[in-house]
């Protein structure tokens, strides 16, 4: 794993806002007295939703907040390749999977589009509404190559569906997740070919059985042995 450290570019300071304090001592609260520090991974996703990243000040006020030494939350925020350690894009945090089965469906000609429009990876874009960066696998693989933008995943993309989607978001809209090509979930491209017989699914099919030694309905005497 490459070596990652804070930005050298800081804000004077970090403070919760109300609500995510609120959230944040509700994770807390799931854990006993003396073990609240259970809670820094969830608590320094709720920063990085506030801020869009997680800086040094704000690692210093969750440490404040669970009771722990400032590297304890260092050590976690530097590990996690969740957590952003510098200033992202204000209208997307773009992130190409160019792990092999995205790459051999054309992962690289995403990111051509990437350094294009956005310009290098892993810095904010000159109109500061994007960041992008090439990421490891993202569990995505059936539908190659893909990209998580934001909180969710955009998936069977092509060169000219990635740019639109790109221009989507510059213009302060939400394009819709999933696959780019209507598929449903990893389901085949153009719809099931298997098991497409209705009759499989509508109960036409079965049939009356006879389950032996079933107790006697209420009401109803057993019949007596001969």
């Amino acid at each position: 794993m490459s070596v990652r450290r804070l930005s050298p570019n800081q804000p004077a300071s970090f403070e919760f806002t109300p609500a995510t304090l609120k959230a944040a001592k509700a994770w807390m609260a799931n854990f006993p007295a003396g073990r609240h520090q259970s809670a820094m991974v969830p608590i320094l996703w709720l920063v990085q939703k506030q801020e869009g990243w997680v800086s040094e000040p704000a690692i210093r006020a969750v440490a404040e907040l669970l009771g722990v030494p400032v590297i304890r939350v260092l050590e976690v925020a530097t590990f996690y390749t969740m957590f952003m350690l510098e200033p992202v894009g204000t209208h997307a945090l773009v992130q190409v999977c160019g792990t092999t089965p995205c790459q051999t469906r054309g992962s690289e000609a995403l990111m051509e589009v990437c350094k294009r429009k956005i310009g290098p990876q892993s810095h904010r874009s000159a109109d500061g509404k994007f960041y992008w960066q090439e990421v490891e696998c993202l569990g995505a693989c059936a539908n190659a190559p893909m990209a998580a933008i934001n909180d969710y995943y955009y998936e069977d993309l092509t060169p000219e569906s990635f740019e639109k989607l790109l221009d989507e978001f510059a213009a302060g809209k939400e394009p819709k997740p999933g696959s780019m090509i209507g598929r449903q979930g990893s389901a085949p491209e153009g719809g099931n070919i298997t098991l497409t017989d209705p009759k499989l699914f509508d109960g036409s099919l079965g049939k009356k059985i006879k389950i032996p030694n079933l107790p006697p309905k209420a009401g109803k005497p057993a019949k007596e042995k001969a």
